[in-house]
């Protein structure tokens, strides 16, 4: 049996540029256009790096890797969205693509005008659509608007309609990118157990998600890609079990201290437990994360927003001091320091993943996602009661009062 998609040496190569200078004046900007030499630096850099694999028909595979790994980029490929810098693709069967709100349709079409219109993309005759399109209207819910301009669709209208397309007019590839985070918890179900169905009508899916539980339950065979190459290539579980070593090796023995890889505004990271400079924390402990910035530009008011996630990628909570009393607006500043502390740290024990957003008032000015892996190690967090159950509980409260009066 031919497989149904070949890739074969496939790299994709993007030009960077890069400003002499992270802030010019409309002056400076103007004398640079007068210079035969520009201000800008032009860099090489490869998303995807010889990339070779063979996709047999009825396969689900599950995409994983950090962020930009080439996830996307090669999904784009492969629907032929942008072409490979070197390399072929050889696609014996039709594919649909679900990888941004609203790809492939038109906002000043209707509803109904764009699943004929996405639907004659994909190859099928009006026929073909007719005879679907009760089904794809009535999952997507967006009966009501049928005949409005999809401009006046929300983006979560816009993703349901585009997934009932993808889904309903029976590709034999079906290509989904992390497009279905858009959509609230019960949309989210609804399509999982659609693409369950999809998987088991032996169709051939090749899916994208930082969701491992869904990617386990959704996918047969797993594709890891780390810094555009393909890093490993199994089962499911054994693709999960590599991505976990890979996050591990690169963000878990920092010794408390980071200092991220790029050379920008945030400096150093700091992480301590009870006072303590370390690596790792244990339940109910004080645990606080000092940031060490430096700006070209002086900033009046820093912002630090901090999401922490599970191993399976799944925000826990996000924690920033605009929505506390930590924003302090003062004398702009290049450079300091800004700290969050949590004077009992709320989760069970475990392996957790740290984002780290910095900025100003009005927007981020470097994001690291990833940044670094915080091991949290099991502690009896009250001297006589027993841990709760983690089946119930996604985390713990340390210090509860506790009265009774009997009479």
């Amino acid at each position: 049996m031919l497989p149904i998609i070949e890739i074969q040496s496939v790299s994709k190569k993007f030009k960077i540029s890069h400003e002499s200078s992270s802030y010019l004046s409309l002056r400076d900007r103007i004398v640079d256009k007068l210079k035969f030499k520009p201000s800008q630096q032009q860099e090489d850099f490869w998303a995807l790096k010889d990339i070779n694999f063979d996709i047999m028909p009825g396969d689900s595979i599950g995409i994983i890797g950090k962020n930009g790994a080439g996830k996307s980029t090669l999904l784009k490929i492969l629907s032929k969205i942008t072409p490979p810098t070197q390399g072929k693709i050889i696609s014996r069967g039709r594919i649909a693509s679900l990888l941004e709100v609203g790809t492939g349709f038109h906002p000043e079409l209707t509803g109904r005008e764009n699943v004929y219109l996405n639907g004659s993309i994909l190859g099928m005759r009006k026929k073909e659509i007719d005879s679907r399109f009760d089904e794809i209207i009535d999952f997507a819910g967006v009966e009501k608007f049928l005949d409005t301009p999809l401009k006046h669709y929300s983006s979560g209208m816009q993703l349901r309609l585009a997934f009932s397309v993808a889904a309903f007019l029976e590709p034999e590839i079906l290509v989904i990118d992390e497009v279905l985070a858009v959509g609230d918890a019960q949309f989210q179900k609804k399509c999982l157990g659609k693409m369950e169905d999809v998987t088991r009508s032996g169709r051939t899916i090749l899916f994208v998600s930082h969701n491992m539980a869904a990617v386990e339950s959704l996918c047969s065979k797993g594709l890891l890609l780390d810094s555009g190459t393909v890093a490993f290539s199994g089962t499911t579980r054994q693709s999960i079990d590599e991505y976990q070593k890979v996050l591990e090796s690169s963000t878990g023995k920092h010794g408390g201290t980071i200092i991220p890889e790029k050379n920008g505004v945030v400096k150093k990271i700091e992480v301590f437990c009870d006072g303590r400079l370390s690596p790792a924390a244990y339940m109910g402990c004080k645990l606080e994360i000092k940031v060490q910035f430096k700006s070209e530009e002086p900033l009046e008011s820093p912002v630090l927003g901090l999401i922490f996630k599970d191993v399976q990628n799944t925000p826990l909570i996000c924690i920033n001091n605009r929505h506390y009393n930590g924003l302090v607006v003062g004398e702009p500043v290049k450079s300091g320091s800004i700290s969050m502390l949590i004077p009992a740290l709320p989760f069970f024990e475990g392996n957790y993943f740290v984002d780290l957003h910095f900025g100003n008032l009005y927007r981020d000015i470097e994001i690291h996602r990833e940044c670094f892996q915080l091991t949290i190690d099991p502690m009896k967090f009250s001297e006589v009661g027993e841990l709760p159950d983690k089946q119930l509980n996604k985390f713990f409260i340390k210090d509860i009062v506790w009265s009774s009066n009997q009479v």
